[in-house]
């Protein structure tokens, strides 16, 4: 069997299935088909291979850590989705405004009280367009492992829905809608 079809089959399997004994002659080739194929999966950052897979004692949790990682992100998004949206700069100054928004409605609430249900909305909109943005920055910062992006853009499609994910659709970064209403 190549190293590469182990590898594949390897972490395919749940986290706790045993891993068989690789002989030492064989052990490089193995390290670097599992690392290699983790990679390709995205479910090891290439920073990571310093750690992972460095010692053949360590080989049955660091392929169950794989094994885990495969298994909990075979529904997320592949790392290439994010370039459909702002560069991580953009979204952050995004942020900055949306949570200057949230302390001036915050602020109104208190001086408007015959409005508050009104503000209460607006704050938990706003809070929740911080989530989606949030998720944006977390999902396009490069200093992040692939996984953590990987984590974020499935958060980013559940807070925001597959079509408007898959088409690059995001709401504002502060609710415009209640612009009118409140001001």
């Amino acid at each position: 069997m190549s190293e590469t079809l182990l590898a594949v089959t390897l972490l395919a399997m749940p986290p706790g299935v045993p891993v068989p004994e690789i002989p030492a002659d064989e052990w490089p080739a193995f390290q670097t088909a599992m690392q290699r194929v983790a990679i390709q999966q995205e479910i090891l950052d290439p920073q990571e291979t310093k750690h992972v897979l460095i010692r053949v004692n360590d080989t049955q949790a660091d392929v169950d850590l794989l094994r885990k990682r495969y298994h909990d992100l075979k529904d997320a998004p592949r790392l290439s989705d994010c370039l459909r949206f702002p560069e991580r700069t953009v979204v952050n100054d995004l942020l900055s405004f949306n949570r200057l928004f949230r302390q001036h409605l915050d602020a109104r609430q208190v001086l408007e009280a015959d409005r508050a249900a009104c503000y209460r909305a607006a704050v938990s909109e706003t809070d929740w367009l911080y989530q989606v943005w949030d998720a944006v920055r977390d999902a396009r910062c490069e200093l992040y492992y692939i996984t953590v992006r990987r984590q974020a853009l499935r958060k980013l499609r559940t807070l925001v829905g597959p079509e408007a994910f898959y088409t690059g659709t995001l709401p504002p970064h502060v609710p415009v809608w209640r612009f009118q209403e409140l001001y």
